[in-house]
């Protein structure tokens, strides 16, 4: 009997995600928990293992389209077995109330389905659906559509926020302020398509450094003959207990108790005030062939030297892996970056918002 491969959850609060790279094709066969495809969140690409041994007889989410967890992705069976099924089943569906906007004297109408995620957005940013183009399947508003919305759509002062429906209402025209564009140059070259992941790296460095976060690096230079001799003392007896002891475990350790002495660093910024973290989730900077990933270390405080090793080992190994969940890539209160295993003496990261700090580490 044909075997559903079903679009799992990512995490905790993550719903959906793009279908990036199909690892097998329909007719071929594949093992057991064997990677089937990728699928690309907003900060990790994550592999989906084959559920059961079998050959895929129909792949139904092609490469780019949005799905929410509970949808059907592919089908797997015997090769004599036929696949009838041509709807997909999908979950996690918010079905919105029929939202008539007038724009320019021509109405609109949104009575489809959206995930939570962009539910939330709409909720969050008091948007009006009818007025957002869809471009997902049968028309329908994705977290991207409303992302695009909201970076091409000039912002409302606060007081008029609650007037955004009333406007639109009476025939006022938004006229969104096209950003500027990069036009592909004429001549002999090739043209490599952004992958989510290089995507979201860029659109958060450029909010990070030019929209939201001052940055400012002040260097400093360490005597680590101390921190070499326990390595060369204790790397056998870490080793005999299945882990590398590596020179970030020492900076992490060093990290959070200068963050537990110095909260205001272990802190983000609000409107209202700063907020002081109670605890320290440490984000780790792992460098991928296709970018850049920081999973975070939760509770960080809580280890010891040899704790923060063996975590610091599971998470750039699941992370080189394409295991992570989007859980642990969220939350960090601060982050380490290293740098200098490149050669590189100085640099200045940038900061990982909506933390307040990162520390760059170069050549030991």
């Amino acid at each position: 009997m044909p075997t559903e491969v079903i679009m799992p959850q990512l995490g905790d609060s993550v719903s959906e995600g793009t279908v990036s790279k199909w690892l097998k094709r329909e007719g071929e066969r594949v093992e057991e928990f064997d990677p089937l495809l990728e699928v690309s969140g907003d900060k990790i690409d994550t592999e989906i293992p084959a559920p059961v041994s079998g050959v895929v007889l129909k792949i139904l989410m092609p490469v780019g389209q949005l799905v929410t967890a509970g949808a059907c992705l592919a089908v797997i069976g015997e090769a004599e077995e036929m696949v009838e099924r041509t709807e997909t089943k999908v979950q996690s569906n918010i079905a919105l109330p029929a939202v008539v906007m007038t724009n320019n004297g021509h109405s609109s109408e949104y009575t489809g389905y959206v995930s939570p995620v962009v539910a939330r957005m709409v909720a969050e940013h008091q948007l009006d659906l009818g007025q957002i183009n869809g471009t997902g399947r049968d028309g329908r508003v994705t977290k991207k559509d409303v992302e695009g919305y909201l970076a091409e759509t000039p912002a409302l002062p606060a007081s008029n926020k609650n007037e955004k429906t009333a406007l639109s209402k009476t025939d006022a025209v938004i006229t969104p302020q096209p950003r500027p564009t990069a036009s592909i140059p004429e001549g002999v070259g090739e043209l490599v398509p952004l992958s989510v992941m290089r995507r979201t790296i860029a659109e958060h460095m450029v909010r990070s450094k030019l929209q939201t976060a001052p940055h400012a690096t002040t260097v400093f230079e360490f005597d680590m003959s101390a921190v070499m001799a326990h390595r060369k003392a204790n790397k056998e007896a870490f080793g005999k207990q299945g882990v590398n002891l590596t020179l970030t475990a020492y900076f992490a350790a060093a990290t959070i108790t200068a963050l537990q002495s110095k909260r205001y660093v272990n802190a983000q910024w609000t409107d209202e005030g700063i907020y002081l973290h109670n605890t320290v989730n440490l984000g780790i900077a792992v460098a991928l062939d296709e970018g850049l990933i920081v999973p975070v270390i939760k509770n960080a405080g809580d280890l010891n030297l040899l704790g923060l090793a063996r975590a610091l080992n599971d998470l750039t190994t699941r992370a080189r892996a394409k295991q992570l969940k989007s859980d642990e890539v969220q939350g960090g209160s601060f982050s380490i970056t290293n740098h200098g295993v490149s050669g590189s003496l100085l640099a200045t990261p940038f900061i990982n918002l909506p933390q307040s700090g990162i520390l760059g580490v170069g050549l030991v």
